[in-house]
């Protein structure tokens, strides 16, 4: 899985330095600073100011003498010798404009934000120390700064978590009961049912994808693909949905698939009576929002994940709907942190409207029915969705703050 490790200034349209978590964030903080160079910020290679600030054991963020608004980039050196987490905030709100982690003893690493009129400080976070603050910085003009957000607390998602484990709950009894229809068909020879049944059913467990890490290895048994199968579809761990795709597109008979409809079921419900013991990581909200859209570009538009059925497209739009679900438990904090939560809306709205386009009430062609046209919204369209939901993963990155 991808990652997000920075966010995008999208005012400067450069990616701005900072962890998963830099957008919950605003501040530079540098571990421990001794004076290195006091002198103006000059321009480097990259055509961006630069400025060298250090961190040493009790000081943070010195060398920032002569501040400037725009595009920039701080050269943080950690002169100490302990590995330190180094944050550029608002020392008023707490705010972080961009963040450098594991910085480790002697080393320089660039921290790219844009500065606007107002007040900064580094905070320096260094390893089995207790945090510290440098001195304010005060920026003159009204030039706007670059993204920033305050960080996230644990506390602060715990009762969207919780809620939404109680929704994956609903979910599972609707699952176990599509899982059970299909297995019926099956189990009668009625194989034009079960095709119809099969995306029914494998259509719920998709807009579950933010608790899939919780799942454990249930969603390998249930979901898993040929992937690092030595014996690809024939391989006898290769179980779930997807293998009762393959044999129901390829020609299998009712008797051959009936033991794959058995296993679904059970392991259907062997996750659904272990969920109410199962505790989802708070921490993994923020990011699911963004991974469950990332997979889908990586695995469903470019048909990786077809096994016969060519319900890419419809996958996809299940994918889209699990996100909502997510973000719309995490709204509220989104919307104090996130400026751009407008834009992000209208991405995910521009995505759903591209598919409702290619789809006829719920029907999707094939991937490969597409235009070329077609397809390049499509990516498109996703593509922007994925890029701002990874400032939600950063936003939602729980980070240390003292």
């Amino acid at each position: 899985m991808i990652r997000p490790r920075m966010f995008r200034d999208r005012a400067a349209g450069r990616p701005v330095v900072a962890g998963v978590l830099a957008l919950a964030l605003s501040g530079a903080a540098l571990a421990g600073c001794a004076a290195h160079r006091a002198a103006p910020a000059a321009d480097d290679a990259d055509g961006l100011p630069h400025t060298t600030v250090q961190v040493s054991l009790g000081r943070c963020g010195t060398g920032w003498s002569h501040p400037r608004s725009g595009v920039q980039v701080f050269d943080i050196h950690n002169a100490s010798d302990a590995p330190t987490e180094v944050d550029l905030i608002d020392p008023r709100t707490q705010a972080v404009y961009g963040e450098v982690e594991g910085l480790g003893p002697g080393t320089t690493r660039p921290m790219q934000v844009t500065v606007g009129g107002g007040s900064y400080a580094f905070k320096c976070l260094p390893d089995d120390a207790d945090a510290m603050t440098g001195g304010t910085v005060t920026v003159p003009g009204h030039a706007p700064a670059g993204p920033s957000a305050p960080a996230v607390s644990e506390q602060d998602v715990i009762p969207a978590t919780i809620a939404y484990q109680k929704w994956i709950g609903g979910r599972m009894t609707v699952l176990a009961a599509r899982a059970g229809v299909l297995k019926g068909d099956i189990d009668r020879g009625d194989l034009a049912a079960a095709r119809r049944d099969w995306l029914t059913a494998h259509l719920v467990y998709e807009t579950m994808g933010a608790a899939y890490d919780t799942f454990g290895a249930a969603d390998g048994e249930i979901n898993g693909t040929t992937a690092g199968l030595d014996g690809g579809v024939t391989d006898k761990d290769f179980t779930g949905f997807h293998r009762i795709e393959y044999g129901l597109w390829h020609g299998a008979s009712a008797a051959a698939l009936k033991p794959f409809a058995a296993r679904l079921t059970a392991d259907i419900g062997a996750l659904r009576r272990s969920w109410p013991q199962a505790r989802m990581d708070p921490l993994q909200m923020g990011l699911r929002a963004h991974e469950i859209l990332e997979n889908t570009v990586q695995f469903e538009l470019t048909g990786r994940t077809d096994y016969g059925s060519h319900s890419n497209l419809a996958t996809a739009a299940a994918n889209l709907a699990g996100t909502r679900e997510v973000l719309s438990g995490l709204r509220a904090q989104i919307a104090a942190r996130y400026r751009a939560l407008p834009q992000l809306d209208a991405s995910l709205a521009r995505l759903s409207g591209t598919l409702d386009g290619v789809g006829h009430g719920g029907h999707y062609p094939p991937l490969d029915d597409l235009s070329r046209t077609r397809r390049e919204q499509l990516d498109a369209a996703a593509d922007d969705a994925v890029e701002r939901l990874a400032d939600i993963a950063a936003i939602f990155d729980i980070r240390r703050t003292s």
